[in-house]
């Protein structure tokens, strides 16, 4: 008759309960309690709050107003990471339709191309690039807002609320770039050096709220 041992032997050597622990250890049921990156995330987390616990009467800073001041930090700069500066940012919102075409140039860009078109003789070209130098220069400024669907003579009329002495040159130069623009009128030099002569003053006139007058048609 055999006799099975029904007992593990308490008293094993050294190699021997190295292996049972091994294989313990090897269980399932230990692999699913080991604790994650995050859980030991929250728990130096945890500590930190612990170490900023404020003892009344020492003059510390109480801990949940540090953690609040961090937190309001935190959001503040994930803000201008994502969004940028508040002025940057309004630049960067420049759309790219120009009267009805679409045109990514900057102003620098369409102000040489009108430059150009003028040197060469061809002022029905550089009167509606110039007008569109000169409205795209105000929008990059963030004085006033274009949109799909912005005409000639609604630049116009929004422009001249942030330039009053100039309403009537605005008028006069939007006239000029629907006459060439759609109607096929050749341009006239005296046209283009009126233009010119409003777009540079415009663009070295500061005003004192740089803000846009919103959407306009």
């Amino acid at each position: 008759m055999t006799v099975r041992p029904t007992e593990i032997p308490v008293d094993p050597d050294a190699p021997e309960a190295r292996d049972w622990l091994v294989r313990e250890l090897a269980n399932p049921e230990y692999e699913a309690a080991r604790p994650t990156w995050f859980d030991l995330l929250a728990q130096r987390v945890l500590e930190w709050f612990d170490s900023l616990a404020f003892t009344p009467g020492e003059g510390d800073v109480p801990w949940w107003l540090v953690i609040l001041l961090a937190i309001v930090v935190l959001v503040v700069l994930v803000a201008f990471w994502i969004y940028g500066a508040p002025r940057r940012n309004r630049r960067s919102a420049v759309t790219e339709s120009l009267f009805g075409e679409d045109d990514t140039r900057d102003a620098a860009a369409i102000r040489r191309a009108a430059d150009e078109a003028a040197s060469a003789g061809d002022f029905a070209l550089a009167i509606t690039e110039l007008y569109r130098a000169l409205a795209r220069g105000l929008s990059e400024r963030t004085l006033v807002s274009i949109f799909p669907g912005t005409t000639a003579h609604g630049f116009a009329a929004h422009a001249g609320e942030v330039f009053p002495a100039a309403r009537e040159g605005l008028e006069s130069s939007a006239r000029d770039f629907d006459q060439v623009r759609y109607l096929d009128e050749p341009g006239t030099r005296a046209q283009w050096e009126a233009l010119r002569a409003l777009e540079n003053e415009l663009r070295h006139t500061r005003v004192a709220v740089a803000e846009s007058t919103g959407p306009i048609a």
